[in-house]
Parts: C-alpha cells; structure tokens; sequence
C-alpha cells in the first residue's frame, strides 16, 4: 500500500513514520527540506519538497498510484483545499485531512471528507478527564480552612 502524507511537522511525521513501520511505501511532501529531520537518519520512504497544491510536485510524489493521503499541514485552508483537490481530481478514496476549526471540521465531513480535528478531539478528552475527577481529601482540606 502507498501512502503520501502532506505536510511533515510533528503529526505528519509521526503519521509516516507509523504507517512506514506497518510496512507502507510512504512519501512525505514538506515545502521546508528540514522537515527531513523529524523523520530520523533511519528514514527509507521518499520525501519530496514541495508545497501540496502544486500539480507537479504531486506527480513527483506519485499521486497516481497512492491508495491514501494524508493532509497534515499547519493550515486548515490548505488542507481542505489539498484534500478536496486529491480526492476529486485524482479519485483518491482514502484521503484523510486534518482540520483545527471544530465547525468547519464538521462541515466538511458532513460532504464527505475525512476530517480529523484534534481541537474537538482535546474538548473531548479534558471535558471527560474533569467529569472523572474525584477531589481529593487534601483539596477539600485546603477549601475548609
């Protein structure tokens, strides 16, 4: 399986870095040549520079035969963007985009896209870990006083 992962900061690298260890044939595409480095000296799968809009460098990365996609970048726009341009011009099923804003997160998967928003993902989990929390006796203690 062939995957391409759109932007290489700390969650595109990571994303590579899993899928290349469950034994994908991976292509990381950053615009910064340092991005190279969060992905360690041991790194085997391609990476090319570039920015993720641009036709050609898709082509270098071998958009035509990826069976996934994932966009990564540091903007949300650029990410819609990418992911909608790789799923409607290239039939790319598994196209997976990464969205910051909760609504526009929504507003998208409801259309279709692949949307994972760790805004909404973090709510979630702190609102969760508050609900769980038993006070402790030395806090009670501290409002007693």
């Amino acid at each position: 399986m062939k995957a391409i992962v759109i932007g290489c900061g700390r969650v595109g690298s990571n994303v590579a870095l899993q899928l290349a260890a469950e034994g994908w044939d991976v292509t990381c595409l950053d615009e910064k040549e340092e991005a190279l480095i969060r992905l360690g000296s041991g790194w085997h799968g391609r990476f090319v520079v570039g920015h993720g809009m641009d036709i050609d460098v898709l082509h270098e990365a071998g958009i035509e035969d990826a069976d996934a996609v994932v966009v990564a970048t540091d903007g949300d726009n650029t990410n819609i963007v990418i992911g909608q341009v790789v799923q409607k011009k290239y039939g790319i099923a598994c196209v997976v985009v990464r969205v910051l804003d909760p609504k526009r997160a929504d507003f998208y998967a409801k259309r279709g896209m692949r949307t994972v928003c760790p805004t909404q993902t973090a709510v979630s989990v702190m609102t969760d870990a508050v609900r769980s929390c038993d006070p402790s006796p030395f806090a009670a203690a501290v409002v007693d006083s």
